[in-house]
């Protein structure tokens, strides 16, 4: 499968590797192509090496996972990426006001310093104007409570803002880019 071999060859010396995960179980997803569409503008930035994984990558079993030591070997390959990036571009779609309860549970597993000092770009899909806020009263606190150093700017689109599921209008591409900009920042070696 491509998508394995991409995500276990070792970046480049001194690349930096930044993974996506979508809280998905479905493809195609706008969830997806949102933070398909962030990587790739990171990557045209030469931010760093990219992939991307979603729920579905996690197999049928994933939501019978009770605990990371408990993981079989396709949700261990998601965790482990996730643990060892530079940085991490993530999204779920918002249900009933909040992040996806599977979504919550991949992250559930990690402990409480895995993610620490890793930047995190957020990002959510929904059909209400109104649900934008999961950005910054769910997403946002999940990866603060990790000690994680969220970007101030999250994305949120709306079903006009795709074409396809698999394509985002290029006007929202200005939103990315604005987005990516601040990964550039986050990415940077802290000076003293």
């Amino acid at each position: 499968m491509e998508l394995e071999k991409s995500a276990k060859a070792p970046a480049a010396k001194g690349e930096l590797r930044i993974v996506g995960f979508s809280g998905n179980l479905a493809r195609p997803s706008r969830t997806r192509t949102l933070v398909q569409a962030v990587l790739d503008a990171a990557s045209a930035r030469g931010l760093g090496k990219t992939v991307a994984y979603d729920l579905f990558d996690a197999g049928p079993s994933f939501g019978q996972t009770p605990e990371r030591a408990k993981a079989h070997p396709e949700v261990e390959l998601i965790l482990g990426a996730i643990q060892k990036a530079d940085a991490l571009v993530v999204g779920t779609a918002v249900y009933k006001g909040a992040y996806t309860g599977l979504f919550k549970h991949l992250f559930d597993l990690f402990d409480m310093t895995a993610l620490a000092r890793k930047p995190v770009i957020v990002t959510a899909t929904g059909k209400a104007p109104q649900h934008a806020s999961v950005i910054d009263y769910h997403l946002r606190p999940l990866f603060l409570f990790f000690d994680a150093r969220v970007a101030t700017r999250g994305l949120y689109a709306l079903e006009p803002d795709f074409e396809t599921p698999e394509r985002l209008v290029p006007s929202f591409q200005a939103r990315i880019d604005h987005t990516v900009d601040e990964l550039a920042q986050l990415l940077q070696p802290a000076t003293s």
